[in-house]
């Protein structure tokens, strides 16, 4: 009787424990400045003789802090720069996917241009323009420039996804008699929505995380949002870093919410029927 040969299947990995471990340890280093924040926020307030960890941080932030107010401001303007960005973005992004002619590569060149210059070197310009115009240490204001600093990504990333799509689809709802823009509302738009997502999602979190912007155009602690909130918990030269970092987890729970619930959507296989038999 002949000794069986074991015989290893074509392109297995020789030590599949040795990839596991790997892959551990690196999801281990990403994870470990969180792990930091989690671990921190656990701290008591200085003005507190309590030494051990204790939830007691996130209450005291919530109740004996301006956070909520923070919270709400940020909430407020990431909502309206992301609504305004993305309906402007939408239809500008189609006419750069789809339109052909010499005014529609000479926008799409300003764009590319304009995406290229740094935000930095408009916030001065636009908060001496503001402070003339009542708009300055605003939401609105800050608003408005979250809005304009989100037009252009907005526009490519867009433009990108319908590039994906099949001009048949328009051709189809035209063919039926829909209109340009009806077949845009009502055949493009529908199938669009993991561009759109992404490209809220991007302004959304740009908006969120901003504090360039923010501190120099808000002044007064009620117009604070969150990434200048934080910055009243340090003094000269010490800081506080419990309430610290317990804002930055509640800083960072909506954005993560945000995406869990809406990961699903962002599948790009439903335009695979809309045309039967292509």
């Amino acid at each position: 009787m002949s000794a069986k040969s074991s015989v290893r299947p074509v392109g297995a990995s020789p030590r599949p424990w040795l990839r596991s471990l790997v892959t551990l340890a690196i999801t281990l280093v990403l994870l470990s400045p969180i792990l930091v924040v989690f671990w921190l926020a656990l701290r008591p307030p200085m003005a507190w003789q309590q030494t051990g960890p204790t939830l007691g941080t996130f209450l005291y932030v919530l109740t004996q802090t301006e956070v909520l107010r923070w919270l709400t401001n940020s909430f407020l303007v990431s909502a309206i720069s992301t609504v305004a960005a993305v309906a402007v973005a939408a239809p500008a992004g189609y006419v750069l996917s789809r339109g052909k002619g010499r005014a529609t590569s000479a926008f799409s060149l300003f764009i590319f241009v304009l995406q290229s210059l740094p935000a930095v070197a408009f916030i001065i310009p636009l908060f001496i323009m503001f402070a003339k115009i009542g708009l300055a240490d605003t939401l609105s204001g800050v608003s408005i420039v979250y809005v304009a600093s989100s037009i252009a990504v907005g526009c490519w990333m867009m433009t990108a996804y319908f590039d994906s799509l099949p001009i048949t689809l328009e051709e189809a709802a035209w063919i039926d008699g829909a209109s340009v823009f009806g077949g845009f509302v009502r055949i493009i738009l529908p199938n669009s929505l993991p561009g759109i997502l992404s490209t809220a999602l991007f302004t959304f979190l740009s908006s969120w995380n901003d504090y360039i912007v923010a501190s120099v155009f808000l002044r007064s602690e009620r117009a604070f949002t969150m990434p200048i909130g934080l910055q009243t918990f340090f003094q000269q030269n010490l800081a506080d870093w419990g309430p610290v970092m317990a804002c930055a987890v509640i800083m960072l729970a909506p954005p993560v919410i945000l995406f869990a619930v809406l990961n699903r959507y962002f599948s790009i296989g439903g335009i695979g029927g809309s045309l039967a038999g292509r």
